[in-house]
């Protein structure tokens, strides 16, 4: 019998045992997947940290404080239900975290950070409302990985003298239930796999487990691999119906069905209908796992189109409030939306989400950066390949030849040619105006005043019909699916509630699966940076409770 349990070795999970193993606990770590997918889902991630009046932001003249960032994540989180006290209790804790302890705390395990910070999810609507006030999305160098990387050193080092046991391709499919307590863990050990991370696996059972302890952490992920899952849990009443088609932004090991096992044994769940799904995927062209979507992180300037053809008003616009793009796009009936834009856009504006789209980041070597993303011609080279395979892109010299090649991609929505013109050639006209009245271009010229985004993120105004720009590039957009908002309901220690609110004795919960703490500490909406932060976060205090 071990002192902790560990369900998901994830980077929450990694956190969780490398906590209570620095507290002299003795600690199993399971996960259903093999070694090879040690980190989940964090390996796959930019490496985004939200965090709070950093030197980083300092030295790119960013003046942010802990009272700004809490105006900031209040207004976009929303909280109106009574059962958002303990996500709230959460989320405040972890802005305290954030512009405090954190980055000191990470830089002790040998984190470091690239010195441009990202402002995502920018608002666009009210003060005190939805979005970031200024940049706050700190890219650790070596993206994912990176991040991964400390908390996998400690518990390797612990396996290594024996304070820490893996047990991988172990899936538990039941709590052990003791007097009302959890007492530990049951289920199937699958048959050894090799396949390359992230790619599936097979869920052949060759004998069962079971395993006791004091306390069980479970850390086992979201639902984005499970569509079905996803369309169940769909907040139609908000968005309208589940997209009927939509790719995925995570493998297919994020099954969702752990959180399912923790309900079943009587454990509380809420704001389940509150997830995360962004509006800018790619159709994988070289894909890992099943239905493998890329998610486009844009720079301003991408002239945004429903499936209808009309372009899309601030706040929805390319990084401005994914909430409630998703909620436009879908309002069209339709489930994708279209880039229009140039090649000088697409040069400096498009990166594309993930450890493996940022070779030169998740090196974490300058000379790489200067040659990807400053001193080469055209995009960074991952992007180029989309442009080049993907089944999303269209590339032409004159908008009828570009149109012409949109309507063939989606015939069940034809784009009209003289509407599209119509609408791109009064949005140039704006250029030629330093007073333009267009909120895009007011836009693209105020992210420009932030020399992050004028150095490496945001183009030069100017027309995108024009010739000397081209040529004209199109990009289809679908829904695609990442984040739970909502999950297991815990108190601050990462306890586990009943329905009744009291406390389930022995089982503690923490990241996506408690929605990144609490149940749900981002509310409605989330600043980016936040789900990593909330995975540490999380974990560290779960791993710190038992």
């Amino acid at each position: 019998m071990v002192d902790v349990i560990v369900v998901g070795a994830g980077l929450a999970g990694l956190v969780a045992a490398s906590e209570a193993v620095a507290r002299g606990r003795r600690v199993l770590l399971l996960d259903q997947e093999g070694e090879q997918s040690l980190g989940g889902q964090a390996f796959w991630s930019l490496g985004g940290l939200f965090m709070v009046d950093t030197p980083e932001q300092r030295r790119m003249g960013i003046r942010d404080t802990l009272a700004l960032a809490t105006t900031d994540w209040m207004g976009s989180a929303g909280f109106d239900r009574a059962e958002d006290a303990n996500p709230r209790r959460v989320a405040e804790a972890y802005l305290d975290f954030a512009a405090g302890e954190m980055r000191p705390w990470l830089k002790s395990l040998g984190m470091r950070w690239f010195p441009v910070v990202g402002w995502a999810e920018r608002g666009g609507a009210l003060a005190n409302g939805h979005g970031n006030s200024v940049p706050r999305f700190h890219v650790t160098w070596g993206t994912g990985p990176g991040v991964v990387a400390p908390f996998e050193r400690l518990v390797r080092a612990a396996a290594a003298d024996g304070r820490l046991n893996f047990g991988f391709r172990h899936r538990v499919t039941d709590l052990i239930l003791e007097n009302g307590s959890v007492a530990g863990v049951a289920g199937e050990v699958l048959r050894p796999d090799k396949a390359d991370r992230g790619r599936s696996t097979t869920r052949d059972a060759v004998a069962r487990f079971e395993h006791r302890a004091g306390a069980v952490i479970v850390t086992s992920g979201g639902i984005g691999g499970n569509h079905d899952m996803v369309r169940a849990q769909w907040p139609v009443d908000r968005l309208g119906p589940a997209p009927r088609r939509m790719v995925a932004g995570v493998p297919d090991y994020v099954d969702g069905e752990m959180q399912q096992v923790a309900k079943a044994a009587g454990a509380a769940a809420i704001n389940e209908d509150r997830m995360w799904h962004y509006t800018e995927g790619l159709v994988n062209w070289n894909p890992i796992w099943p239905n493998h979507g890329i998610r486009i992180l844009p720079g301003p300037s991408s002239v945004w189109f429903d499936a209808l053809g009309q372009r899309m008003q601030a706040p929805c616009l390319p990084g401005f409030d994914t909430l409630a793009t998703l909620q436009r796009i879908l309002s069209t009936g339709h489930e994708h939306s279209w880039f229009i834009l140039s090649q000088k856009i697409i040069e400096k504006e498009f990166a594309l989400s993930g450890s493996e789209q940022n070779p030169d980041l998740t090196a974490g070597k300058w000379s790489a950066v200067i040659k990807a993303r400053l001193a080469g011609k055209g995009a960074p080279a991952p992007v180029e390949a989309f442009k080049t395979h993907g089944e999303d892109f269209i590339v032409a010299k004159t908008l009828p030849d570009l149109i012409d090649g949109m309507n063939r991609l989606t015939p069940d929505a034809p784009m009209d040619p003289a509407r599209i013109a119509a609408q791109l050639l009064a949005r140039d006209a704006q250029i030629d105006n330093e007073f333009a009245k267009d909120a895009q271009v007011i836009a693209i010229r105020q992210a420009r005043a932030y020399r992050g985004d004028r150095l490496i993120r945001t183009a030069k105004p100017h027309k995108i019909l024009d010739p000397a720009n081209g040529p004209l590039i199109a990009v289809r957009l679908n829904i695609l699916t990442r984040k739970s908002l909502g999950g297991l309901h815990t108190d601050l220690n990462g306890q586990v509630l009943r329905p009744d609110g009291s406390a389930f004795a022995g089982l503690y919960a923490a990241g996506e699966v408690a929605g990144f703490g609490g149940g749900g500490y981002h509310g409605y909406n989330a600043l980016e940076g936040t789900f990593l932060g909330g995975c540490i976060f999380s974990g560290r205090m779960a791993g710190r409770a038992v």
